[in-house]
């Protein structure tokens, strides 16, 4: 049954002389949805009445984000700024629709360290339950599930966890380790400029930080990676790993279940993954800046090498669709750049009705054309209801 609490649902619309992106190739044609789904579609340019003249722009699925810290980014605009969460929430959801993304897991951190001068407090079950009941009141555009940071390097991941349950809509649980020295911070030095910025911190208190989490890690790692494994499975939830360097590190995720990783540092590590059948995940920004911020692999190297599945905006909502048009350009190949966006974030997280044109998906679309090497949006549709 169509759920109006995920972007609502139209009666009838046909589009024309588009130029399909499908699962493997491009072809132009045309598209009908009824009631919120694709119930036909075929090639040929001609264009029937009252059907929409495309004029040969790309008719797309929505794009499909599983990581994001955009939400967080409208909750505080700047430091210390508690924005008010129902205005900030819906401003996200709008966003995100003004770039051609129809389905989003909002990020949100669980496992906290509440006290010394890098605190951090918990936020997400108060933020997700806000959340939740917007979507129920059908006062969001597009469909969003939740994706859990589970930060292992923390005080109170399980409790944070225990707060969830299959009704949550929990999609999405990743295993975030972010101790100084390894993974995303094998250069203390970027997470120190970060860190200093961010926090105030002076010299010596980044270094009592920096010996406060590894201490948490030594202490706490181990039983909040179980935790996270469990609890994940309780929801219902796909498992992903966080920053895999190493071979050794992908090994062990691949012993949990695993079978997505977001934003491996290395070569090794996402050539690791492919080896253990694990969907590499990049973040857009790394593409278009042609590199990572953090120092580790550019994106851009894994595409070259077929190491990279799927896209996700990060912290960029707009570079998820410019991101997927400048690896379609990179292999010669815009259904195949078009995927990583689309087809296999679906995958990854067995959303199966949706993320390809297909009778009986819903219609998720987005419409746009390139000029220049970027993408223009000139509309986007959940379950065929205009969003923007």
């Amino acid at each position: 049954m169509p759920d109006a609490r995920d972007g609502g649902v139209t009666e009838s619309l046909a589009f024309a002389n588009a130029t399909l992106v499908l699962p493997d190739r491009v072809a132009r044609g045309w598209l009908h949805v009824e009631n919120g789904v694709i119930v036909g579609m075929g090639e040929g340019a001609s264009v029937p009445a009252g059907a929409v003249d495309c004029g040969g722009d790309f008719l797309a699925p929505g794009l499909i984000e599983l990581h994001t810290d955009n939400l967080e980014r409208h909750i505080e605009p700047r430091p210390g700024v508690d924005w008010p969460h129902a205005a900030a929430i819906v401003a996200h959801d709008a966003e995100l629709a003004s770039t051609g993304i129809t389905t989003v897991f909002d990020a949100m951190r669980v496992g906290s360290i509440p006290t010394g001068k890098g605190r951090y407090r918990k936020y997400a079950r108060s933020l997700a339950s806000e959340m939740l009941d917007l979507r129920a009141a059908d006062m969001l555009k597009i469909s969003h599930f939740l994706h859990l940071r589970a930060e292992v390097c923390s005080e109170t991941l399980a409790e944070e966890l225990a707060e969830f349950g299959r009704e949550d809509r929990v999609g999405l649980v990743s295993i975030m380790d972010h101790t100084p020295g390894q993974r995303q911070f094998r250069d203390i030095s970027k997470l120190e400029q970060y860190v200093k910025s961010k926090r105030g911190m002076s010299d010596a208190e980044f270094i009592e930080h920096i010996a406060h989490l590894k201490e948490l890690r030594a202490r706490n790692g181990a039983a909040h990676e179980a935790v996270s494994v469990r609890e994940a499975a309780r929801f219902g939830a796909v498992l992903a790993s966080h920053d895999d360097t190493t071979a050794e590190q992908v090994a062990v995720s691949a012993g949990y279940g695993i079978r997505l990783a977001e934003f491996p540092t290395t070569i090794e590590a996402a050539q690791a993954c492919h080896d253990h059948a694990i969907a590499v995940m990049m973040g857009a920004p790394n593409l278009i800046r042609g590199g990572s911020h953090s120092g580790n692999v550019a994106a851009e190297e894994l595409a070259r090498e077929g190491l990279l599945d799927i896209v996700s905006s990060d912290y960029v909502p707009a570079a998820l669709l410019l991101a997927a048009v400048r690896l379609g350009e990179i292999w010669g190949d815009m259904a195949r750049g078009i995927a990583t966006v689309t087809k296999a974030p679906a995958a990854a997280v067995g959303l199966d009705d949706r993320g390809v044109l297909k009778e009986g998906r819903r219609a998720d679309l987005m419409r746009f054309r390139v000029a220049e090497h970027v993408p223009l949006l000139r509309g986007v549709w959940s379950r065929g209801k205009q969003v923007a």
